[in-house]
């Protein structure tokens, strides 16, 4: 069949690669595109995973086991046992694309780790070195007139993959260093090291065809005035000209808002003549666009993601069409400086300060796995963690368009580092070289490309040399001068207030390569920890939870790294690890009173961090009584894991502008199969810190200072919160209510923490070693709850064990829930009411029915693919009552129970309908969204609990329910 003629613009070469170690492969790069192509997955030949890795194409064909898996990537070879040799692999494909008259057609290699031989139809093309670098290669006079192209790509490990000390380290022996190239690599405190060292084509690949005239780079600026209400959008591009004559054009832009469901509201739309000298690049600033007040983007929790699309095409005379390019674009200014009052770097948005509370990311996969649909997770798990930043640690990747644009449709800040780190750049052990990698130029080259494939996200907010270190003199100097402020950007002082400059009207913004952020030499400089360089960053440790909102718990106004456990759940263990690492900790007692964790080797290997720090952190799992086997662990750990993140966040919170700025917790996933600083797992199960953090980090929230315990109102938003109270109930072991008060509190001004009373229960007449507080915010008008927050206290010096006869407590509940499916996607709402019983009239709980406001905010919100792609009636929409159906077509499932007091910790999960299954199998339907889950409710109380998954094809749900005292309930099954 006669391919077609090409069409203008991108077509993604992402399927039908194969791939094969170079040793063993016969044939030069000019015989495979030419005379003898590989014919499929024959051996040595194996389906690749392009974009992806040597390492993870090897895994994916079962040569190697999985690294991730127990001590598995112990029976990997090492590539510097191996030799680099071992690790490089061809990959190849075929193409189609048959071009017309004037048409040109580009390869394009948006990452490539780290060097390459290009071959096809027989022609070679070297790539430089570079893992950060996009290689664009005009292939047009190389095509087969017939529009079939074979391609082959020789990959080439990085130039010094370094080794593996025995005792591991940072960076292992730092070699990795002198490359450009992601540094985590060689092993950390926190990762394996990835035997391959990322070997590969890790990133998408392209052809494009255009006609004489191409789009470079388009650069997007908006400039604001008059208090956000006069709107300047500044466009400029680099046009080049292919062809053998001067190109006459016509070039458009046009800017379109989405206003409802399949409907977009041209709001500009532009042309200007431009004439491009033959064989040429030019570079083309358009007249600006105005905008009167419009949509802004906010970060998450302080207003709508509003993005509008811009387009622009360019037409050559005598050819029409030549190239096109669009990009979505939220109007915002972001500022940046540091604070007085606190000595922390403070950001603002639309001139609003905005209280940092987020999170240290290194990558979603170690293996570069990359997808959209795990991106799409990966940022959507942060904003319903109410988390507002991401930093992009130095050590790990400079991100993808595609985590930006999630991070832009979900309100996440990026901050984005080079690829610098203390610890391979500095220090270390053996100390590494301070000169950073051996090729400065190559280094520039890298971080100026990066700068143009993301600048125009409204997310990313400010760059950084590199983590706890700063890039060498030379690299610094030069960062510093491409990436200097535009007037416009760098009109505030370090109090914060506006400088009048009335050169303002200099070169448009647009046309510096980016202009519009602040750049910071490294992680510990300029408002972040100490400010000066020093090691001022952390703990990484257990701490306990009172200490956080002390006073003396950290100096400095703005922490970039704080971290401490991350256990996942027992499912994920056995999921992981075969059956010799579902062995719990040794508790070994010390003179001193305090315990070691010794955890078994394969934890070890994972690197476990224990849940007790001796001489200052007695063991918080044994507050809760020795654990008897894994699942016993696993769900005390999730207790602990969420009293530590949410006291972290609310510590940090408790200070908010009076102490600090913003945190940064490290981390919040890992890229494989950890166990320390995470809130979720590699396999995408949340654990109980996750909601933790997402209760602490609510814009509105009601709190109690674990040091004080003084009840705080926070209100991070920027309006006054008036007509509001506060209800505080105490309950029992024994299901009785010994405290309740309503506390009326005066209006919370906009950005504030208010300390409204002390909490007096402690101190009362015998008050019970173990209770349980229930903190409701709500409006006086209508009894809506703005803000709830349910605490597990014991007295000082106490512990938790009482909690252990806890488990045998029956408590009586009824689910009502209502099942939408929309093809694979299953979107559930469930309502969990404790109908428990109490006789004490006081209490307000009873006369108001939903604990949140919020309900299912965001939850069951389609995703951004579905919003602006899926046509009307694409979807059938179909109602199913699972069983126990009723009139309105939900079901009820009832959990019976003859005590009252308090349901505690319950958490649902999803499975899939199999009721036997080998020991360690994983039933587990991942990844779930909920609205909340590791929940307790009081006698009386419901809550509204949405849960949004997508099922495999074949495969049938079913919801469980399980608790402190709750076991494996089904509550939904498909049918």
């Amino acid at each position: 069949m006669v391919p077609l003629t090409a069409e203008i613009g991108k077509t993604t070469l992402d399927s039908g690669w194969l791939a094969a170690r170079s040793t063993e492969v016969q044939f030069s790069g000019t015989q495979l595109t030419t005379t003898h192509p590989p014919t499929g997955p024959t051996s040595p030949w194996m389906e690749a995973v392009v974009p992806g890795t040597v390492l993870s194409t090897l895994v994916k064909n079962k040569i190697v086991p999985d690294p991730f898996y127990g001590l598995e990537n112990e029976a990997i070879i090492d590539i510097a046992d191996a030799g680099r040799e071992h690790y490089t692999f061809w990959f190849f494909t075929k193409f189609q694309c048959k071009l017309s008259a004037n048409q040109h057609c580009d390869l394009n290699f948006r990452g490539i780790n780290y060097s390459a031989d290009v071959f096809i139809n027989g022609h070679q093309m070297v790539l430089p070195k570079g893992m950060f670098r996009r290689h664009i290669l005009d292939v047009t006079e190389i095509l087969h007139p017939d529009g079939s192209n074979l391609l082959a790509v020789l990959v080439h490990p990085p130039d010094h993959p370094g080794k593996i000390p025995p005792e591991g380290g940072q960076g292992g022996d730092h070699e990795i260093g002198k490359d450009v190239a992601t540094q985590y690599v060689e092993g950390w405190d926190w990762i394996a090291p990835i035997r391959d060292r990322n070997t590969g084509i890790w990133d998408e690949v392209s052809i494009s065809v255009t006609g004489p005239v191409k789009i470079i780079d388009p650069h997007l600026v908006s400039s604001f005035f008059d208090n956000y209400k006069r709107v300047y959008l500044h466009a400029t591009v680099e046009l080049e000209n292919k062809s053998a004559w001067v190109a006459e054009c016509s070039l458009n832009i046009q800017v379109t808002a989405d206003v409802e469901e399949n409907t977009c509201l041209v709001e500009h739309l532009q042309t200007q003549h431009v004439s491009v000298p033959t064989k040429s690049k030019l570079q083309y600033t358009f007249p600006q666009l105005f905008f009167y007040k419009p949509n802004l983007w906010w970060p998450n929790g302080m207003g709508k993601q509003s993005l509008y699309m811009v387009s622009i095409d360019v037409d050559v005379k005598g050819h029409g069409e030549s190239d096109s390019w669009k990009h979505h674009f939220g109007f915002r200014k972001i500022e940046s400086y540091i604070d007085a009052a606190t000595g922390g770097r403070l950001f603002k948005v639309n001139g609003e300060p905005i209280f940092i509370r987020g999170g240290n990311w290194i990558l979603s996969d170690g293996l570069l796995r990359l997808s959209k649909k795990r991106y799409h997770t990966d940022i959507k798990f942060h904003a319903d963690m109410n988390f507002n930043m991401i930093r992009c640690w130095g050590g790990g990747l400079a991100e993808r368009p595609e985590f930006y644009y999630y991070c832009d449709y979900y309100g996440i800040l990026v901050w984005q580092e080079f690829w610098i780190t203390g610890d391979v750049d500095g220090r270390g052990d053996p100390v590494s070289n301070p000169n950073g990698p051996v090729d400065h130029d190559l280094f520039l080259f890298c971080a100026r490309d990066t700068v143009k494939l993301l600048r125009n996200h409204p997310s990313l907010a400010l760059w950084v040399g590199g983590n706890e270190q700063i890039p060498p003199k030379d690299i610094n100097t030069a960062l510093k001068k491409d990436l200097r402020l535009h007037p416009h950007f760098g009109s505030v002082n370090e109090n914060g207030k506006p400088v009048e400059d009335s050169s303002l009207m200099l070169r448009d913004p647009s046309q510096y390569l980016d202009g519009t952020r602040v750049y910071i030499p490294g992680s510990l400089w300029d408002g972040f920890a100490e400010g000066n360089g020093s090691f001022s960053d952390g703990p990484y440790e257990i701490q306990n939870p009172e200490d956080f909102f002390k006073n003396d718990f950290y100096c400095y106004g703005f922490n970039p790294e704080v971290g401490s456990v991350g256990m996942p759940v027992a499912a994920t263990i056995r999921a992981t690890m075969p059956p010799e690492g579902w062995q719990i900790p040794v508790f070994r007692k010390l003179p001193d009173g305090y315990v070691k964790e010794v955890p078994n080797p394969i934890w070890e290997y994972h690197k476990y961090i224990p849940y007790s720090k001796p001489r200052k952190v007695h063991d918080q799992i044994l507050l809760y009584g020795t654990p008897k086997d894994l699942d016993d662990f696993c769900i005390k750990a999730q207790l602990v894991n969420y009293i530590q993140y949410r006291a972290l966040l609310e510590g940090w919170t408790s200070h908010m502008w009076s102490k600090y700025t913003g945190v940064l917790i490290w981390k919040t996933q890992n890229p494989w199969t950890g166990l320390r600083g995470q809130f979720y797992d590699h396999l995408l199960d949340q654990s109980a810190g996750f909601y933790g953090c997402r209760c602490a980090a609510e814009p509105i929230h009601v709190q109690l200072n674990l040091d004080t315990y003084v009840i705080e109102v926070v209100n991070t938003t920027s309006s006054e919160l008036s007509n509001v109270s506060i209800e505080a109930s105490v309950w029992d072991l024994e299901g009785t209510c010994p405290y309740y008060k309503v506390h009326e509190t005066a209006p919370v001004p906009p950005k504030k923490v208010v300390p409204i009373a002390e909490m007096k229960y402690p101190k009362s007449k015998n008050p019970k070693p173990v209770y349980f507080l229930l903190l409701k915010l709500f409006m006086k008008s209508d009894y809506r709850i703005l803000s709830r927050n349910f605490y597990w206290l014991h007295l000082q010096g106490g512990d938790y064990k009482l909690l252990e006869p806890y488990k045998k407590r029956k408590i009586p509940l009824k689910i009502t829930s209502k099942v939408l499916i929309q093809g694979s996607t299953y979107k559930i709402q469930m309502h969990v009411h404790n109908t428990s019983k109490t006789q004490d009239s006081r209490l307000l709980s009873l006369r108001h029915g939903s604990t949140s406001s919020q309900g299912d905010v965001g939850f069951l919100s389609e995703s951004p693919e579905i919003v602006k792609e899926q046509e009307v009636g694409l979807c059938k929409t179909i109602y199913r009552c699972l069983a126990g159906k009723s009139d309105d077509g939900s079901r009820v499932t009832e959990v019976n129970g003859h005590d009252a007091g308090v349901a505690f910790f319950l958490h649902f999960s999803v499975h899939a309908s199999k009721r036997e299954h080998g020991e360690g199998e994983d039933t587990r339907i991942l990844p779930v969204h909920y609205s909340d889950n590791y929940f307790s409710l009081v006698p009386g109380e419901s809550m509204p609990i949405a849960i949004s998954f997508e099922v495999p094809p074949g495969v049938s749900p079913r919801v469980t329910l399980n608790g402190w005292n709750y076991h494996g309930h089904t509550i939904h099954e498909a049918v």
